[in-house]
């Protein structure tokens, strides 16, 4: 039987090769290296260098890619987070012992220091002509083949260092994503809003239908939840008087992993008091738009098989209008006993439990409508059943002030006109706990703390939610949230590297 450890890809011939370094004195793993120059630094200063090397010696650092030997000249590719740049390392210059050292020990995957100048080669690359040289870090594992990259998907996602060291695509990815969380953060910040964190340990979960991740706190002698949203926090600052509020929030839902979902996700929660769903949807629409500006310097992109158009104005349908245009099917022109053979015919998934035309909208909408939602869209007035913390539509009975928006297929957004009813709020609740206490795992609990924060008096107020991941998604042409968060969940190997075989629910506790 296998051990953890032995799962390690440490290659024997490189831990040989720290033994046999140790053994001649040299430092293998020192403290610093004074870098002075990035490998962007040096290309931009010296763009117009000739073949004559340059008259001040640069420094700089970074991870070997590729060695080259010619006898008494080697060649190198040595990279850092701005780029790669050439090595040109030659035995005349930095005499036998520093040759045979770089020789013999130097290879793909480790850290280096150099110093020297730079020059243009023959072939027109600018090359660093080396002096010295210092060991900063010796791979003891071995990096993936040069031309084929780490291709195993699985991999790739496991062992995502592995994955950022040799694919230059998944360190723009991130790159992006960054940039992303920035251009929101900066946005919201020059329109006034004020962030702030709310608690992710939580007595009572909320914001949201979705079956949360439990754990228990000793000292406390209770039971508490990683949160499911931020919402019902930023709302009690809304009615603490702050107006305009929001948090980039890491949410927590134990729930299935596929290409559009993780447990683990990111989004930005805003409130805005005195505003509406309506004012929701456009502050939403600016704030992609102009991310998408900022990232590609234009509104169309390209989305897999498609090109997305995110110039404004986009495309909202109420809920009722959207089964009518994509279904074909007119919800109040027929019977409920109409749309159970309609349901049927179409099988989608639970059609049964659906007893009134409102659930039939929704079971629809769902299942014929929601990926046929190419371009951004915002779909709105959804049922009061399925928008707990909506307000009730101004003029649709039995319809909230809610909206969702749809980019290829996906949601985006959430958003709505808040509920600031206190008594509304409760039953609400209540018609969710009963739910809840009836089987339904994603049902809400009961916050009576924040009902009563309603009690003291909430402004009219809209918020809205962003999911960061599959807007990241979209914005850099990645199908799989997989491939836009750095670590994302994965069933637990093995000891043999295998992984486990999945656990029938009645094994779990």
């Amino acid at each position: 039987m296998t051990s953890p450890q032995d799962n390690l890809a440490f290659d024997q011939t490189r831990l040989d090769k720290v033994r046999a370094l140790k053994d001649k004195g040299i430092t293998i793993f020192p403290s610093s290296f004074d870098r002075q120059h990035t490998v962007l630094e040096i290309k931009t200063r010296y763009a117009d260098i000739t073949h004559d090397k340059s008259a001040e010696p640069v420094s700089t650092a970074g991870r070997v890619y590729i060695v080259r030997n010619h006898g008494k000249t080697l060649f190198a590719d040595l990279g850092d987070e701005t780029g790669k740049i050439q090595l040109y390392i030659r035995k005349n210059d930095i005499g036998d012992e520093q040759f045979n050292l770089f020789n013999q020990f130097i290879e793909r995957g480790d850290i280096i220091g150099v110093t020297g100048h730079i020059f243009r080669t023959k072939l027109g690359e600018i090359t660093i002509w080396v002096e010295t040289f210092t060991l900063l870090c010796k791979a003891v594992c071995s990096l993936p083949e040069k031309f084929h990259g780490l291709t195993d998907i699985e991999k790739r996602y496991r062992q995502r260092y592995v994955d950022l060291i040799v694919n230059e695509e998944s360190r723009q990815t991130f790159r992006i994503r960054s940039r992303i969380i920035s251009l929101i953060r900066r946005y919201l910040d020059d329109h006034g809003f004020l962030e702030f964190e709310t608690p992710i340990l939580q007595p009572v979960y909320g914001g949201a239908n979705a079956r949360p991740f439990t754990s228990y706190h000793n000292f406390l002698d209770q039971k508490l939840f990683l949160r499911i949203a931020p919402e019902l926090y930023l709302k009690r600052l809304i009615v603490g008087g702050f107006e305009k509020v929001f948090e980039i929030a890491r949410n927590f839902r134990n729930e299935a992993v596929d290409t559009n979902h993780n447990p683990e996700f990111s989004m930005v929660e805003i409130y805005w008091a005195y505003r509406d769903f309506e004012d929701m949807m456009g502050l939403t629409e600016a704030i992609v738009s102009s991310i998408v500006i900022e990232i590609h310097g234009k509104f169309e992109i390209p989305f897999e098989d498609t090109t997305l158009n995110f110039q404004r104005p986009w495309k909202k349908l109420a809920m009722v209008d959207a089964v009518k245009e994509y279904a074909g099917i007119d919800i109040y022109a027929n019977t409920v006993e109409q749309l159970r053979d309609l349901a049927q015919q179409n099988k989608l998934e639970d059609w049964e439990k659906s007893k009134t035309h409102r659930e039939f909208l929704v079971q629809f909408f769902e299942g014929l409508v929601e990926e046929k939602l190419i371009q951004p869209t915002f779909i709105h007035d959804y049922p009061v059943e399925n928008s707990p913390l909506a307000k009730r539509h101004r003029t649709k009975e039995g319809f909230t002030e809610r909206f969702e928006l749809f980019i290829h297929g996906m949601e985006v957004g959430n958003g709505f006109s808040e509920l600031n009813d206190p008594v509304d709020q409760k039953a609400r609740f209540e018609e969710q706990d009963e739910k809840r206490r009836l089987g339904d795992v994603e049902a809400q609990m009961i916050d009576y703390d924040f009902i009563n924060a309603l009690g003291y008096g909430m402004p009219p107020t809209g918020g809205v939610g962003i999911g960061i991941d599959r807007l990241v998604m979209l914005l850099t042409n990645n199908v799989s949230i997989k491939e836009v968060i750095l670590f994302p969940s994965m069933k637990k190997l093995q000891e043999d590297g295998e992984e486990l075989p999945a656990v029938d629910a009645s094994e779990k506790k």
